[in-house]
């Protein structure tokens, strides 16, 4: 965001900018192409690809801006605490987004699954045992889980030692060794992508040989909001490293003054965290 600084004791104003216009510009065309798309409207589709454009543009932008402030030397402690505040309240915000769906899944295994097992034995599907993994009752198909101790749990081991790279390249920052902050770096983004390629390979072989899907009843549907959600965080995640990583390159980020790159860092961390959830709660038990 554009900004003016001010002596301290007064309290920041953000000079105009046209990118809050912008981005909701782009919001307008990505919701009215959506409802258009999903009614079989060419509109639709053609309002689709100019809101992603628009907003693509607004990320460059807006962000170009903000980065250009900061090495300008434009934001002073107010206009950083309030950066901080706003990543802070971010995170919050995806943390209350996984708490729902992690609701969803403990309401079904405890509550839902447990009561119709009761119901149905007595009414409409005799057979259904109500034990989990289960697709519910009614659904003919058969599945399997994906078992834990196999490319889920090569998958954590990537986001953990993940975690570590991006620790160790924030030390690096720290100490203002550049060389290594870079290396980190760029192991960490490596790792992010490498959890991708296997999370797909993964979908791939639950579809073809496990008949999981989305389809496959409460099981699921739970498994690929979970999971899938995760991983789009995980990919937006690799490209704000990438970012990080490009800046770093054209010597951005000074060792007292880098909260750029530390929002991006508390959001990678707030990713492993959740995954390690994910694999306890939805793959282990």
């Amino acid at each position: 965001m554009a900004s003016t600084t001010q002596s301290a004791g007064h309290y920041y104003l953000p000079a105009p900018s046209k990118w809050p216009i912008t981005a909701a510009s782009a919001v307008l065309c990505l919701g009215f192409g959506a409802a258009f798309a999903v009614n079989q409207m060419m509109l639709g589709y053609v309002l689709l690809a100019l809101g992603v454009a628009i907003f693509a543009f607004m990320l460059f932008g807006w962000f170009g801006a903000v980065a250009h402030e900061s090495e300008s030397g434009l934001h002073n402690e107010r206009v950083d605490t309030s950066f901080r505040w706003g990543m802070s309240w971010f995170i919050f915000s995806e943390v209350m987004f996984f708490a729902a769906f992690f609701g969803a899944l403990f309401y079904v295994r405890v509550f839902s699954v447990p009561w119709l097992a009761d119901i149905e034995q007595k009414l409409l599907w005799p057979g259904f045992a109500g034990t989990w993994p289960t697709a519910g009752p009614g659904f003919e198909g058969e599945f399997s889980p994906i078992a834990a101790w196999g490319l889920p749990a090569i998958n954590t081991l990537l986001l953990l030692t993940s975690g570590v790279t991006v620790t160790l390249a924030h030390w690096a920052l720290k100490e203002n060794k550049r060389g290594a902050l870079i290396g980190w770096l760029a192991a960490t983004i490596a790792l992010g992508v490498t959890f991708l390629f296997v999370q797909i390979h993964e979908y791939g072989h639950a579809y073809s040989e496990l008949n999981l899907k989305l389809s496959t009843g409460v099981f699921g549907s739970t498994f690929y909001m979970l999971t899938g959600f995760h991983g789009f965080h995980v990919t937006v995640g690799c490209i704000m490293l990438s970012v990080i990583l490009g800046r770093s390159i054209a010597g951005h980020f000074k060792p007292e003054h880098h909260f750029g790159f530390e929002g991006v860092a508390w959001y990678w961390h707030f990713v492993d965290v959740v995954w390690l959830l994910l694999f306890i709660l939805v793959y282990w038990l």
